[in-house]
């Protein structure tokens, strides 16, 4: 008897260019520099972008752990941040990115990959974030 299994969306790496592109319009339109991270539902890096080579390496790093964070638990780091501010043992939790910046890419509500940002507040981070994740919406 075979099994039956459901299949899932999976993020390819041309949705994944056309996401990164969408939110390095954004950040241009906002004259900002970032470094964008998308990686697949297991948090591992499909396509990165780093819009300047003056962008600081630690943004680089926060980028992709921002991605990440918000892969694995299917939510925005930005609540993750809010989360934090009352309760201080969500810091203890592994591979949480306590940073707005990381924004889960849905499709149909099943999670494909993240998008993760950085270089600027984290407010800005996580806009530029859902404005690559709204091409899924």
């Amino acid at each position: 008897m075979a099994l039956s299994l459901p299949t899932k969306p999976q993020l390819t790496m041309d949705a994944a260019r056309a996401i990164a592109d969408a939110a390095v319009a954004e950040a241009t339109k906002q004259n900002l520099k970032m470094a964008i991270a998308i990686v697949d539902d297991g948090g591992h890096l499909l396509y990165f972008m780093r819009m300047s080579e003056q962008i600081a390496p630690g943004a680089v790093e926060a980028a992709l752990s921002k991605a990440q964070s918000a892969a694995m638990f299917k939510r925005a780091t930005a609540s993750w941040e809010e989360a934090a501010k009352e309760r201080h043992v969500v810091m203890k939790i592994p591979n949480v990115m306590p940073l707005g910046g990381g924004v889960p890419l849905l499709v149909n509500g099943v999670g494909v990959g993240a998008i993760g940002v950085s270089g600027a507040s984290s407010a800005k981070d996580d806009e530029i974030g859902r404005a690559g994740a709204a091409l899924l919406a």
